[in-house]
């Protein structure tokens, strides 16, 4: 079952999120800023990190970029989900090692399969 950390403050979206993952199989853990996001993921390697972008302590970007350095973390995907929506601020999120980047808001319905 693949690991997923979700670093959001919001805690309606982190709940959402989380239980959105949970259903489908996946296991959870959710913080609520990017502090705890680097613990989270030295105590436990996750597959996947979500990470909001606008955090108190540290923002999302600087989160990935200190995860991309940690011993033992090649190979987990990151993507920051953010309203930051910008040219600009797209390009900072990839430059900062993120493997994918998606504007809120969002819908957590998912499509059927095809």
């Amino acid at each position: 079952m693949p690991a997923v950390l979700i670093a959001e403050d919001d805690p309606d979206i982190r709940d959402l999120i989380a239980f959105r993952l949970q259903k489908d199989g996946h296991a959870v853990r959710a913080v609520g800023d990017g502090l705890q996001a680097l613990t989270a993921a030295r105590d436990q390697r996750p597959d996947l990190v979500i990470l909001d972008w606008m955090m108190p302590g540290m923002a999302g970007p600087e989160v990935c970029r200190h995860l991309r350095t940690m011993p033992g973390m090649d190979g987990v995907a990151v993507l920051l989900l953010t309203a930051k929506a910008g040219e600009a601020d797209v390009e900072e999120g990839f430059r900062a090692g993120a493997d994918d980047y998606m504007t809120k808001p969002f819908s957590p319905v998912s499509s059927p399969p095809a």
